[in-house]
């Protein structure tokens, strides 16, 4: 029989929305402040995984210049019903202090590949939203409610942020709400509830949601109803899946999915995870995507087939799937920029005008970076990355480069946020010429300035180098040569790549997104000065 291998979308890729369409699977995945918004992956199995598309391509459909970090896209819904897929997402646009300013829309597609339409605006009121489909004809919308103030009325009193629950109908005709807003569901003892899914299976209205915040009090619960408007009985556990109380687990912080049936019954139920690293706990890949097989039980509850409530690394596939091993994860991907356009596994941030940063065909055969503001900007900074997968991994690119001044820096990063990041750079210093330095910010936040790890750097010749840099699980060096030496050489200490995470800097709950390893060119003089880039190589390590 096939086995699923957990995490089915290792790195970041949180928040789980599946979708069945016929024999097709999808799930989409939260963004954040990345761009283009939202990850679909697709499989026919359940057990091996392709990435297909991120549908928010245009300004006209996501604009997140000036998003601090760690908002954008959060946990969007995909479904599918009246011929078209349907995909609903907050655009989040404050993060720190009391208010979220969190803004709800729609697009819909005949197929997923697109065309996507242009958003149709919803509502405001909080985060999470999803659209269920029932089996009248009628849509519903649901999403959290954000509560500014330090009450609660719907809500658990220990998060009274977390207000409940609010279920609405959607008019899809005249692409509006109408009547009566509900506070439907207030959530357990556990409190933060957030990420509401409804499905229906015999007359029961069932409601998952994600509770205990992002962190390692993470779970989906459960709860019914015979109405949809409620009011929700728990499930007998509270909690469908939960590694909270479980600390041994391989997968931790597991939380935040949603339920999908197969053709011939079989039912499982998707959660994001985190695999976190000794000594200090925290998950430098990120929130990663899982799949649980569950079976109804008699009571006509919902339960991990396992039993208990936390997540298996290995997972009973589908009856229908072939016995043969999944795709692996684990091979090394060599990209040359000779195709019009970018390849799937890279991102940019914010910007909806990708032109203004990068253009891959400027330089014939490279991947031109355009200067723009610097590393760690929230409005236009040309850093191009892909997520990383893999607890040991190695990175290579060539970059070709030709500073004038020291304002004016391209290289290589391992980047989260503003706030944590690494960098080996080359740039111009008035006494060593065109050189190569460091940038570190280690994540100290809310003090987190730049450090210099080898102060101004050391002298390079001209031409192309090639950066690497490898990191074994907490720690990571940084490489380099030049054309006329035989062997990479180090450079600088060993960095302390655990902070590149979710848990670094402020901690848990500080930040949601993962790991990133790519090319960045910044020029703060204005003048734009161009870095060419010919080869970006990923390499897993045994």
């Amino acid at each position: 029989m096939s086995k699923i291998q957990n995490p089915i979308l290792p790195g970041f890729n949180p928040d789980p929305s599946i979708c069945r369409v016929g024999d097709d699977y999808y799930i989409a995945t939260s963004t954040f402040e990345w761009f283009p918004g939202v990850q679909i992956h697709h499989s026919r199995d359940l057990v091996t995984w392709t990435l297909i598309t991120r549908p928010l391509t245009r300004a006209s459909q996501l604009d997140m210049r000036g998003n601090p970090d760690s908002c954008g896209i959060w946990a969007p819904c995909l479904s599918h019903a009246d011929g078209r897929f349907w995909l609903v997402y907050t655009d989040v646009k404050r993060y720190d202090g009391s208010f979220k300013d969190a803004h709800n829309y729609i697009v819909t597609a005949p197929s997923i590949e697109g065309p996507w339409s242009d958003p149709v605006y919803v509502n405001s009121s909080g985060f999470d939203p999803s659209l269920f489909h029932d089996d009248d004809g009628r849509k519903w919308f649901v999403n959290m409610q954000w509560n500014h103030r330090p009450e609660t009325f719907h809500g658990v009193a220990n998060s009274s942020a977390f207000d409940g629950i609010l279920l609405q109908e959607w008019d899809a005709e005249s692409g509006r709400l109408i009547g009566p807003v509900h506070n439907i569901f207030a959530g357990s003892g556990l409190g933060l509830v957030e990420g509401p899914h409804l499905f229906k299976r015999k007359g029961w209205y069932y409601l998952t949601v994600a509770e205990g915040g992002t962190g390692y009090d993470h779970a989906v619960t459960m709860a019914r109803s015979r109405s949809i408007e409620g009011p929700y009985t728990l499930h007998p556990n509270a909690h469908l899946i939960s590694s909270k109380d479980a600390p041994e687990a391989a997968l931790q912080r597991a939380g935040h999915g949603q339920y999908v049936e197969t053709p011939d019954g079989e039912v499982y139920h998707t959660h994001l995870c985190g695999r976190p690293l000794a000594p200090h706990r925290r998950s430098a890949l990120g929130r990663e995507t899982s799949l649980q097989k569950c079976v109804w039980a008699e009571d006509d509850w919902l339960y991990l087939k396992q039993g208990g409530m936390v997540s298996d690394v290995e997972v009973e596939g589908p009856a229908f799937a072939p016995d043969a091993p999944p795709a692996s994860q684990d091979l090394a991907v060599e990209t040359r920029f000779d195709a019009p356009e970018l390849p799937i596994d890279f991102q940019w941030l914010r910007t909806p005008l990708p032109e203004r940063i990068f253009s891959l065909t400027a330089a014939p055969g490279h991947l031109r970076l355009y200067g723009r503001e610097s590393i760690g900007s929230w409005f236009e900074q040309a850093l191009v990355a892909r997520r990383q997968q893999h607890h040991r991994v190695r990175v290579e690119t060539v970059i070709d480069f030709e500073p004038e001044i020291y304002q004016q820096v391209a290289g290589l990063t391992h980047y989260y946020n503003r706030h944590k990041l690494h960098a080996l750079g080359i740039t111009r210093h008035e006494t060593l010429g065109r050189c190569l330095t460091i940038l570190s910010c280690p994540g100290d936040y809310p003090e987190a300035k730049l450090t210099y790890p080898i102060g101004s750097g050391i002298a390079v010749p001209d031409g192309p180098l090639t950066l690497a840099a490898e990191i074994d699980g907490n720690g990571l060096q940084f490489f380099w040569q030049s054309e006329g030496m035989d062997a990479f050489a180090p450079i600088g200490p060993a960095l302390d790549a655990s902070v590149i995470s979710d848990e670094g800097g402020r901690g848990e709950h500080g930040s949601f997104t993962g790991a990133f390893l790519g090319v960045f060119a910044f020029d703060i003089s204005g003048r734009a000065k161009p870095a060419d880039v010919s080869r970006f190589l990923y390499r897993p390590l045994a």
